[in-house]
């Protein structure tokens, strides 16, 4: 279990950072995450977001690979079907060797109706490239040489660890019956992670065979020692967050998002979408949650998030771990 994680999307809105700036201030966060014991770095993928999202998280990965040591990193999550799945192994492989076997890769089905669009595939198909996408990555990494109806697929290098640490993501039964069906791990989304986690376990003892590694939802959170204070720097980030996921899942199966109608700060604040916490209040969550502070969400500045970073390092992250330890 990943306890402490940094999360970047690189999204900005109009009143945030340049991605000039942000993307430099990212590698140095993630750097000094690094060097102070945080267990995780986790990129997600979305397609033509006006304010920046990024579209191809695995190169950021990669420069994070280059310039920490120790860190796991996590794509979190690549949308499967909006990509060849030959390119897709390939991208996990060499970047699993440039993290010398840090990286975990979760593959989602997706659901945005416009990125489907972009790329030219159906939104209608994404179940059944999902499992055609899983088939070929799985074997491809495990070293097999083979045909895909009319083309032959061989991926080398393969990853630095094989198997390679690879999720099925997803907030429906049928994403943890796939993660059992092609032996990988599982990464639930939603409210009802438990009963898909129970899911999993189960349709993997059906299957006879022991489930893979599981990944669990983080906390998106942001740390100060004011929190009203702190939401009055934040909140315009967040409601931003909030909308523009929300536009995201406008035309999509996700059309039910909580997220849509958060008009207001108050209102995103109650919905939990990021907390504002206390040290004290993070050490407590730490003991069930996993953490994930977003230290520049939506363009926020820098230096607002090394605030954060620096007050949770300090006063939170040593016994956060002491814990851990403790429990071992």
């Amino acid at each position: 279990m990943f306890r402490t994680a940094l999360m970047f999307d690189m999204r900005s809105a109009d009143f945030g950072t340049p991605h000039s700036k942000l993307y430099p201030a990212a590698l140095e966060m993630m750097e000094y995450a690094d060097a102070q014991g945080f267990d995780n770095l986790i990129f997600a993928e979305h397609h033509a977001s006006e304010d920046g999202y990024i579209p191809v998280p695995a190169l950021l990965a990669s420069a994070a690979a280059a310039r920490t040591k120790r860190i796991a990193i996590t794509l979190g999550a690549l949308v499967l079907p909006l990509h060849d799945p030959v390119e897709v192994a390939e991208t996990i492989a060499v970047t699993d060797q440039i993290s010398c076997g840090r990286l975990h890769t979760v593959l989602a089905a997706g659901y945005a109706q416009h990125e489907f669009a972009a790329f030219r595939k159906s939104l209608k198909d994404r179940a059944k490239s999902m499992d055609h996408g899983l088939d070929i990555i799985t074997r491809a990494l495990a070293g097999e040489r083979f045909m895909d109806q009319d083309r032959e697929v061989f991926v080398r290098p393969l990853p630095f660890n094989r198997p390679a640490r690879i999720y099925v993501g997803g907030g429906v039964p049928a994403a943890a019956k796939r993660a059992a069906r092609f032996a990988v791990g599982f990464s639930p989304l939603g409210a009802n992670m438990k009963a898909l986690f129970d899911l999993y376990d189960e349709e993997c003892r059906k299957l006879g065979r022991a489930p893979g590694p599981k990944l669990g939802r983080s906390v998106g959170t942001h740390v100060a020692e004011d929190v009203e204070a702190a939401w009055q720097e934040v909140g315009p980030y967040v409601l931003h967050l909030a909308r523009a996921y929300a536009a995201i899942s406008a035309d999509s199966s996700q059309s039910n998002s909580p997220l849509h109608g958060l008009n207001s700060i108050d209102a995103v604040r109650s919905s939990g979408i990021i907390r504002v916490l206390t040290p004290d209040e993070c050490v407590e969550l730490a003991k069930t949650q996993s953490l994930a502070l977003l230290p520049l969400v939506a363009g926020l500045p820098p230096q607002i998030g090394w605030k954060s970073l620096e007050l949770f390092v300090a006063k939170a992250l040593p016994r956060i771990k002491h814990a851990a330890k403790a429990n071992v």
